[in-house]
């Protein structure tokens, strides 16, 4: 209540701007960091419980149970920064290779790969090893009809931008969509010269067009 109380400003009539009696004492202590769009009492726990989390991820995990270990393992692979930068490219390469790799960034996959790709077996391998759910999604949840059991749920997967509007709007959405597309072009440049594969740079910029077009009429 009284952390309430601080956050308004009786002094200002309700009547007249509601907004700044209720939220007043809120905006006379607190300024958004440069980092942040918004800033409420839930960003701040946050901001909290994020320090609070790396002093226990930081801590040694003798005598954890397993649960906590693996915490801490993830939490300091994410932070061998030196390691990560020697592997560079090789942990991307590997999970395309598990998957029948990408014929952008392949001299001459329909006739290697091709004839032995199986978009369902892939699916299932995108699903399980790296729980990304493409053209499909697939979980398991509460039954709405006997919440005393679990089902299996099938629904559409989110999109590769946040929402439909992006790939049909003009304005600010145009741009991100612009962006967007050459960022794809960028990684498949890398990828094929990580994989000493010949230049070609129209055939790319193809290749990512018509991925754009696929992704744009799987919004529609």
């Amino acid at each position: 209540a009284a952390r309430i109380i601080q956050n308004m400003d009786p002094t200002a009539d309700p009547c007249k701007d509601f907004y700044r009696y209720a939220c007043g004492g809120w905006l006379n202590h607190h300024v958004i960091p440069e980092t942040s769009s918004r800033y409420s009492i839930f960003d701040i726990l946050r901001d909290e419980l994020e320090i609070i989390l790396k002093g226990v991820l930081e801590t040694s995990d003798q005598g954890d149970r397993e649960a906590f270990q693996k915490a801490k393992i993830l939490y300091k692979s994410c932070m061998n920064e030196s390691l990560i930068e020697q592997r560079d490219s090789l942990p991307l390469l590997e999970a395309l290779t598990m998957v029948g790799d990408w014929p952008v960034a392949s001299a001459d996959w329909n006739k290697t790969k091709e004839p032995n790709w199986s978009m369902e077996e892939k699916l299932s391998i995108m699903n399980s090893r790296f729980n990304k759910r493409v053209l499909i999604d697939m979980f398991v949840w509460n039954d709405d009809r006997d919440s005393s059991r679990h089902i299996i749920y099938i629904d559409q997967p989110t999109l590769g931008m946040p929402s439909r509007d992006y790939y049909f709007n003009g304005g600010n959405y145009q741009r991100v969509r612009e962006a967007y597309l050459q960022f794809m072009i960028t990684i498949a440049k890398m990828i094929r010269a990580d994989k000493n594969v010949s230049k070609d740079d129209s055939f790319v910029q193809e290749e990512m067009a018509k991925v754009m077009e696929l992704e744009t009429e799987i919004a529609n």
